[in-house]
């Protein structure tokens, strides 16, 4: 039992981490100074760990290139802080009771303080002392107090534009949530540091005024308790505890003083990829100013009554200097020039994954006639037009739109461009740079002198115009628009036209990313709970595919919640779910008065493709007697056209288990035909019946 229980403990003992007693220990040491008496070997042990500490503290503050990089600075301050003290504390405690023993009764550090550094006289110690004490004080720390003070305050005040910064990035889709959130961390870390570097400079501040008063207390003591009670005279007293008092303020001073630095150091340091070191070295050695300094020492030098020697020997070695930095340079730009100009004398690379280029989800191809219309410095739109189409498509559909990469093709007509979707040309169209389109809206009251030519966007007719014919085409009834907006409209219908391939399973995870935020429980019930990734993804494609947006992403989710216990299939599922979106459908196809204006299907006919769909077997498709199907379509391209003449939407509504079908097989046979269900349109909307479609009579 006795081995069991020794093996046990071992094992216990072998898992514990005693990296994490470092900073317990040291507490237990600093309040063991405050309470017990320290033998002066082991005070001359911890007052040179006190100046190593401090060492070592400032050298790491002069490499750091990131305030953060040091982010523990403030507690290590403090602890160093209070470990000083508490020597403080231990070492006046020895010197009041075995100051009259000599002069290493504290220990040999304090006595080699108080004899070799400031010779034995008391008077040049407490000179010496005071100096220190005013450059700690006054200038060093009270530097440092105010730098961070400012710090801390500007870090705050910035907080809220550098947080909007990162969402605006994020949603414009510069850096992704990974990269967001580390950004939003490290300002956390930013402001926390400082507004810690506010306060830990007080430490510093109040260190200063507690050496001096403890200093004050142990003269007067040691005084007194030499002259009372060790029946020393007063020169002997004053010799003794003076010196030994001002060996200690010294000991203890010089490691406050590094810390004080390091301090400033840290709160001064402006954050670049470059060390303290190597900034000094790069910004300092300007030969410019090294040639005049060295001309001016050497003026001086040549003064008479000058001392002669020091100022030209400055002079000259200051010269020498820059001599040596322009050498540095005109050696360093060699190096590049000859690197540029070697052969390349390797073999052939092997083939690896970087040499595969990936498609570009949208690109937009521009012969080299097009090229001014990008570039700002030229007056180029481009860019901007493109940015406001990619804003303002992510608005309706619900979704961030990838970014548009832009990039010249020698491959095509200088003047002519392409629209690229998933490495696939989806439009393209002709440009004439420094001219205007006039655009035939339909109607037009006179004839244009300029180059004929089509609408890129919708194939209208239209003519390019000088600059000059602007104000007359729009007199005569044209549009007249720029060759950037020509290309820009051109590619907003495109992309709203192919809105379901732009959506893909990382743009869904985002979506249930954002809705988590703020509904986590209808995420945590929907997927992966009851739908894939994958399935949803299909659904949400299947709402853009008919130009549904998907901005209500949690009324999507609480629908497919429920829906999804009946069935999995995307299909069946976009079905339940659009009834549930009907007022956001309504929203473009109302008029002005809040009417639906709609087409209908005659019942016979309606019932016809009712039975055609239910002798079908499921998955397969949909076999039609080719005579009814060329004359439904034909039907409904008539249909169509009557109510565009209105001026109205064309909008056909049938019932819910023909929808489906119908608006798939219409989409390539119909232009800017809307099919909806009777189901999907609300209750209190008003609904005005324009025409009757009837397929017979197309026979």
């Amino acid at each position: 039992m006795t081995t069991l229980t020794l093996s046990t403990i071992r094992q216990n003992l072998a898992k514990f981490d005693y990296t994490g007693l470092g900073i317990p220990a040291l507490v237990l040491l600093i309040m063991a100074m405050l309470v017990l008496p320290l033998p002066p070997l082991l005070l001359d042990f911890l007052f040179t760990f006190n100046i190593v500490a401090s060492l070592v503290i400032i050298m790491i503050a002069i490499g750091t290139r990131n305030p953060l990089d040091f982010s523990s600075f403030p507690s290590v301050l403090l602890f160093a802080t209070m470990l000083r003290l508490g020597l403080n504390v231990a070492s006046t405690r020895v010197i009041l009771v075995h100051g009259h023993e000599g002069h290493e009764a504290a220990g040999k550090v304090i006595a080699a303080f108080g004899e070799f550094v400031i010779s034995g006289n008391y008077l040049v110690g407490f000179i010496i002392f005071a100096i220190l004490m005013i450059i700690n004080f006054i200038v060093v720390t009270k530097g440092a107090g105010r730098v961070s003070e400012v710090n801390a305050r500007f870090t705050l005040d910035a907080m809220p534009g550098k947080q909007m910064s990162i969402d605006a990035d994020l949603n414009a889709g510069v850096i992704d949530q990974a990269t967001a959130k580390k950004r939003r961390e490290e300002l956390s870390q930013e402001s926390d540091f400082f507004g810690a570097m506010d306060g830990a400079s007080k430490f510093v501040s109040g260190d200063a005024i507690a050496g001096m008063l403890i200093l004050l207390i142990n003269i007067i003591g040691g005084l007194a308790i030499g002259i009372a009670q060790h029946n020393l005279s007063v020169g002997e007293a004053g010799r003794l505890y003076v010196l030994l008092t001002i060996g200690d303020g010294l000991v203890a001073q010089i490691p406050s003083l590094l810390l004080s630095l390091a301090t400033a150091i840290i709160v001064t340091r402006v954050t670049t990829s470059e060390s303290m070191t190597e900034q000094a070295k790069t910004q300092l050695a300007n030969p410019a100013a090294l040639f005049i300094s060295s001309g001016i020492l050497m003026v001086l030098g040549l003064v008479p009554g000058m001392p002669h020697l020091v100022f030209i020997t400055l002079a000259l070695a200051t010269a020498g200097l820059g001599l040596m930095v322009i050498r540095q340079e005109v050696q360093v730009e060699a190096e590049e020039q000859a690197k540029q100009d070697a052969p390349v004398t390797e073999g052939p690379k092997e083939l690896d994954w970087d040499d595969v280029d990936q498609v570009d989800l949208i690109g937009l191809e521009i012969g080299y006639g097009l090229i001014p219309l990008v570039n700002p410095e030229t007056g180029g739109e481009l860019m901007s037009r493109v940015k406001g189409v990619r804003k303002k498509l992510s608005a309706e559909l619900g979704f961030l739109v990838q970014p548009v990469r832009i990039r010249d093709d020698l491959n095509i007509d200088p003047d002519s461009y392409n629209i690229v979707l998933k490495g696939v040309v989806r439009g393209k169209g002709e440009i004439k740079v420094g001219r205007e389109l006039a655009i035939n809206p339909g109607q037009v009251y006179g004839e244009l002198k300029g180059i004929p030519t089509k609408e890129p966007a919708f194939g209208l007719d239209a003519v390019w115009i000088e600059p000059s014919q602007r104000d007359q085409a729009r007199a005569l009834g044209y549009t007249v628009v720029d060759a950037s907006t020509a290309i820009s409209t051109h590619l907003n219908k495109v992309l709203r036209e192919n809105a379901a391939d732009l959506l893909s399973h990382d743009e869904t995870q985002q979506l249930l990313d954002k809705l988590s935020s703020k509904s986590p429980k209808i995420v945590e019930d929907l997927v992966p709970g009851k739908l894939s990734l994958g399935s949803l993804t299909r659904i949400l494609q299947n709402l853009l595919q008919e130009s549904v947006s998907i901005r209500d992403m949690r009324t999507i989710a609480e629908s497919l919640t429920e829906a999804s216990s009946r069935t999995t299939d995307p299909e069946q599922l976009t079905a339940m779910v659009r009834p549930k979106l009907g007022r956001m459908i309504m929203q473009s196809l109302v008029d002005e008065k809040n009417s639906l204006s709609v087409m209908t299907l005659e019942p016979s006919l309606e019932q016809l493709l009712h039975n055609v769909l239910q002798q079908s077997q499921p998955g397969q498709p949909v076999v039609m007697e080719p005579s009814l199907a060329e004359s439904l379509f034909a039907a409904l391209r008539d249909g169509t056209r009557v109510l565009e003449e209105e001026g109205l939407p064309a909008v056909l509504v049938v019932s819910p288990m023909i929808r489906a079908w119908l608006s798939k097989a219409a989409r390539h046979r119909v232009n800017d035909l809307t099919v909806l269900s009777y189901s999907e349109i609300p209750d209190d909307q008003a609904v005005k019946v324009i025409h009757t479609v009837d397929a017979q009579a197309k026979k």
